[in-house]
């Protein structure tokens, strides 16, 4: 059973950095692309970043440059630094592996962690 296990959140303030860890716990970790959601108080889980197994990315429109998704196979971590933090960055994230389909939809990935928490105040 593959499990990814998300670290790195807690209570910042705006303009503040965060890096977030997700550690997996397979040897095929460098074969699947992977990627972040994130998801606000009342709100549905969205779609924050991936990464592909050659290091490709994507990011959702509101990142606009402020986080990077990166990946090193040979610790079976995929990591999520974020700059410039917003108080509409708060949320929980969490990592997920790309089984299907575009990289965008909640429904395309398994293997969900249990999320890390994420608060940006003003």
């Amino acid at each position: 059973q593959v499990q990814h296990v998300e670290s790195g959140g807690g209570l910042v303030q705006a303009g503040d950095s965060l890096t977030l860890s997700c550690a997996a716990s397979d040897r095929t970790f460098s074969n699947y692309a992977m990627g972040w959601f994130r998801q606000a108080p009342g709100k549905e889980r969205e779609f924050v970043a991936w990464i592909s197994t050659i290091s490709t990315t994507t990011y959702a429109d509101f990142v606009k440059g402020r986080f990077g998704i990166s990946r090193d196979n040979a610790k079976n971590t995929l990591y999520l630094q974020m700059n410039n933090l917003e108080p509409e960055d708060t949320a929980v994230y969490y990592c997920a592996r790309h089984s299907r389909g575009n990289a965008f939809e909640v429904s395309h990935y398994d293997y969900w962690g249990q999320g890390t928490r994420v608060t940006v105040s003003s």
